[in-house]
């Protein structure tokens, strides 16, 4: 039986380009050549999303940018790809890996120094993804398409977004600003999508089974993991997958030398990691009109410290801390049937329907020892139990030879229940357990779209819009505040515009508005000290965030240069701020008063340039090419409504690198800096003593030996130099007189190694 093919819409802009180049289109080929030999001659540098190719380079297929395959570069907005050889050859082991060399992006990982009563610094992990500026529930974050869970903070409570191992995953696609057209809410700075291998992936060249077995070490956290994935083919109908990868872990090491067992600690916790996840599919052609795809994932994470710095050092007080101790986990388990439909018929080709449900579960328990006071403890849960759905058609009309419309339309729904539980020994003044920090509520969403895409040979014009209802039920039960329900709507519009002006090149612009529904927790978080005369209190005219964003960029493909060049901005209002201080003077008569509010107006602006100079080959028989990656990127951005800089805006960063691949061997060595954080684009608000990161370079010296054409061995120095240096989402809200600075920074030279077999 012979298998469905479901075209790309690439497909049809690539047969509208095929007729060949004219004369004047020859004569503009050479003026960009030779101005890009002579600008890649300066440039001697690393991009984390190409590859050195010894022949043709394959044009990189995506899904996030259209919600269907299409060649990225047919595609008018900045998407960066990290593909399975990238992952492997660059050993990324997490979220932050991910973001480590990608101008404009990053993910905060602060160091677990949290107490129970304290700061929330620490206790989320790899927090979440950070684009253009913007962070938290603000980047969409999906894995095969499905929303992940949220992120949460409350006061001393944070649970972070690295619900998922990268170990399951073989692209990373990662989508530059508003994305809400295609998405919805919380596309507002941009979109990551964590795709998860397929049985075909191993099922090459006819095999009937296949898989991959990998054994890895990390320097970083002294981590340990080992994963294995079987697939099969069971005959043309039936074909199925199990991979399974755990790890071992410490705490991420830093360049800290103090050991004191007391809040001097400048050297990591004590701290153990234990993660395990496996993930099944199973893949279905009764015909040659259907595929289905019925996805199992279950991914644990289980972090225990004892937290050195949360002791106190004399003289002691009735309160002070005389040990402590903590264990976060973090669980998610999702089920998905995706099936996909060839119908031709008048209104669509083909359709697509998807059915999710998905549970995640974050907890963290902290005791403490006192010293004449009572002990504590706290027991905090944050819990996501989600369904959603999705009906996706399209439409291929050819109108003549030279234009075609490709229509993308579709319905989505959500909804979700929320809720967070608080239990312990001795509560907070004022509280008894166990206690809600926002009442349970369920979120409902659903929204209709449609894009068109308008190709012709030169052009390619993609219009679309989505209107979205969002709706927050919440609960009275169990709550000791008001619970307030909350209900809105937003139309997302983009605009996206292509123009190829020679085979080599082309330029586009886009125009796309993003929007972010508030959350349980700004609608309704709750707190009440009776003693001190202050709480929290709901906000039911809180606004969606919205955003609108303007990108242009230029795209160059030619014999011995890969170019990609963006400028954008972007302007931002109704952002939400948590907790801020309405009313009272904080007496008995007038407390203090704190709500989630729209404050927020802001105008963020950047550019972006990465690309890949091919040197050629060298050598006797020319058997080793050399080239240089390069990628470099910066971001400005001012609260309007106050004048003042953002200050999750980071500094610019440069990456650059020279590579060498020969037919058994592959060596790297790469230079990222990281510009200083200067005090003009601190807002000192906050904090008027902010520590400002000084700039610093570190290099990367990485290897693949092809051992046989089954088993390759992945080898990298880290931080080569041993370079002493902080990223400046870590340190954000770090005071620079501060005593422990040293417990901010990042891991010193450390040695990664893999090795990978086939079979």
């Amino acid at each position: 039986m012979a298998h469905t093919c479901f075209s790309s819409p690439s497909v049809i802009s690539a047969s509208l380009l095929s007729r060949p180049p004219s004369p004047a289109h020859l004569a503009l080929r050479r003026l960009p050549l030779l101005l890009a030999v002579a600008w890649g001659s300066a440039l001697s540098v690393h991009a984390e999303t190409l590859q050195i190719a010894a022949g043709p380079k394959l044009q990189e297929v995506v899904i996030s940018g259209s919600r269907s395959e299409q060649i990225s570069d047919e595609i008018p907005a900045s998407i960066d790809v990290l593909n399975a050889q990238t992952l492997e050859a660059q050993q990324v082991h997490d979220i932050r890996d991910v973001a480590k060399e990608l101008p404009n992006v990053s993910v905060k990982r602060a160091p677990a120094r949290f107490s129970l009563a304290g700061g929330n610094t620490g206790r989320d992990g790899n927090s979440g993804f950070n684009i253009r500026g913007l962070d938290g529930n603000r980047v969409l974050m999906l894995t095969d398409g499905i929303r992940m869970p949220r992120s949460y903070v409350f006061s001393a409570n944070a649970f972070g977004r690295d619900y998922l191992d990268i170990g399951l995953v073989k692209r990373v696609e990662i989508v530059r600003g508003p994305a809400s057209v295609l998405y919805g809410s919380d596309g507002v700075a941009g979109l990551v999508n964590f795709i998860t291998h397929d049985p075909a992936d191993f099922l090459t060249g006819g095999k009937a089974v296949g898989g991959r077995a990998s054994v890895g070490y990390s320097g970083d956290d002294k981590g340990v993991s080992v994963g294995g994935t079987v697939a099969g083919r069971a005959n043309d109908v039936v074909e199925w997958l199990i991979s399974a990868n755990t790890t071992r872990a410490d705490g991420l090491r830093n360049m800290g030398t103090n050991d004191a067992a007391n809040v001097d600690r400048t050297t990591p916790n004590p701290e153990t990691n234990r993660n395990n996840a496996i993930l099944g599919k199973l893949v279905l052609r009764p015909s040659t009109q259907q595929k289905h795809v019925v996805t199992l994932e279950h991914v644990d994470k289980k972090a225990a410290y004892e937290l050195l710095s949360a002791r106190a050092k004399p003289p002691l007080t009735a309160t002070s801390t005389l040990g402590s101790n903590a264990e976060n986990t973090l669980n998610r388990d999702r089920a998905t049937w995706d099936a996909r439909y060839q119908v031709n018929a008048p209104l669509m080709d083909s359709l697509q329907t998807v059915l999710a449900y998905q549970a995640a579960n974050s907890r963290e328990y902290v005791t403490e020892d006192r010293n004449t006071a009572a002990d504590r403890v706290r027991d905090t849960e944050y819990k996501e139990a989600t369904w959603q759905a999705n009906v996706q058609a399209q439409k291929t009309l050819r109108l003549s030879p030279d234009l075609a419309h490709k229509l993308t339309y579709g319905f989505d729904y959500t909804a979700a229940k929320i809720t967070n539980n608080v239990t312990g020994v001795t509560p907070p003044t004022g509280e008894t357990f166990p206690l809600k920090r926002f009442p349970d509520t369920r979120e409902n969403s659903s929204a209709v779209y449609v894009q068109d895409e308008i190709i012709s040979d030169r052009f390619t014009v993609v219009p679309g819009v989505r209107i979205d209802r969002f709706k927050l039920d919440a609960s009275q039960s169990g709550f000791g505040g008001v619970a307030t329900s909350l209900s809105g709507s937003a139309v997302s519009p983009k605009l996206g515009l292509m123009f190829r002006a020679t085979p080599e090149w082309s330029v586009y612009g886009n125009y796309a508005s993003g929007f972010k529904a508030p959350n349980a927790n700004q609608l309704n978080g709750f707190f009440e000290n009776p003693t001190s005369y202050y709480k929290t209190i709901s906000n039911p005219n809180l606004k969606p965030e919205k955003s609108q964003n303007f990108e242009l960029g230029l795209r160059g493909r030619l014999d011995r240069l890969t170019l990609d060049a963006a400028v954008f901005t972007g302007r931002f209002k109704n952002l939400i701020q948590d907790t801020v201080l309405v009313s009272g003077n904080f007496t008995q008569a007038n407390p203090g008063v704190y709500q989630s509010i729209n404050v927020g107006q802001a105008r963020i602006s950047g550019f972006e340039l990465k690309g890949l100079m091919d040197w050629g080959r060298v050598g006797r028989a020319g058997e080793v090419g050399i080239a240089s990656p390069f990628a470099y990127g910066q971001t400005k951005g001012t609260d309007t409504s106050s004048g003042k800089p953002i200050n999750s805006i980071n500094p610019s960063k440069l990456v650059l690198g020279v590579r060498a691949t020969a037919a058994q061997w592959t060596a790297s060595l790469d230079a990222v800096h990281h510009a200083a954080k200067k005090s003009a684009d601190i807002d000192p608000t906050a904090l008027a003593t902010q520590f400002a990161t000084p700039a610093a370079t570190t290099l990367d010296l990485r290897g693949q030996w092809r051992i046989r054409k089954d088993l390759r061995l992945n080898m990298a120095v880290v931080n080569l130099a041993n370079k002493k240096y902080w990223n400046w989402a870590d340190v954000n809200g770090l005071a620079s007189a501060s005593t422990v600075l040293d417990a901010y920074t990042q891991p010193g030279r450390h040695l990664n190694v893999s090795l990978v077999a086939d079979f």
